[in-house]
């Protein structure tokens, strides 16, 4: 088993244990459509999402990332809007795992990675299966790649590796 020791600003000497090969062996229920590459070089969270933390990740995840150099900016999102809510109000719905800080998408890099840690990989999975509803949302209440309907929840799903774009 690989080990990665994490340092940058949320997080300092925090290990963790590659048990599988990148992108491969996800839970049979696990089904992204997007991998965190493409995710990055779409344009989501405002394009302020891990700029600190490269260096844990592969390289070529960010040679085409949409990164904000200071503040979250939305027009860096594929649909120029904002749909994620901060960080503490992340915190307060009590949705933050101890060893992932940055929430969820933190969580899938580190999954798609290889690392896997059981409950929290099924509590993780369990929230994005969730996410699915606005997918229904989309397909009652827009035409087929419509994508000016309904572009927060597009947006939205984006940040959760649904591909929003074929819909």
């Amino acid at each position: 088993m690989n080990e990665v020791v994490v340092n940058d600003l949320m997080q300092s000497n925090y290990k963790y244990f590659l048990a599988e090969g990148i992108g491969i062996n996800f839970h049979k229920e696990f089904k992204p459509q997007l991998n965190p590459s493409e995710m990055l070089s779409l344009g989501v969270f405002g394009g302020k999402y891990m700029t600190d933390c490269t260096n844990e990740f592969p390289v070529s995840w960010f040679e085409n990332a949409k990164f904000s150099k200071n503040l979250k900016d939305v027009s860096i999102n594929f649909f120029k809007v904002d749909a994620s809510l901060p960080l503490k109000d992340w915190k307060q719905k009590g949705w933050i795992f101890e060893e992932d800080p940055r929430g969820w998408f933190q969580w899938y890099c580190r999954y798609y990675m290889g690392r896997r840690i059981p409950e929290e990989d099924l509590r993780q999975i369990k929230r994005w299966k969730a996410i699915k509803r606005h997918k229904g949302a989309i397909i009652k209440n827009c035409k087929k790649k419509d994508l000016q309907c309904r572009k927060k929840q597009r947006q939205a799903l984006l940040h959760w590796a649904y591909d929003s774009r074929l819909i």
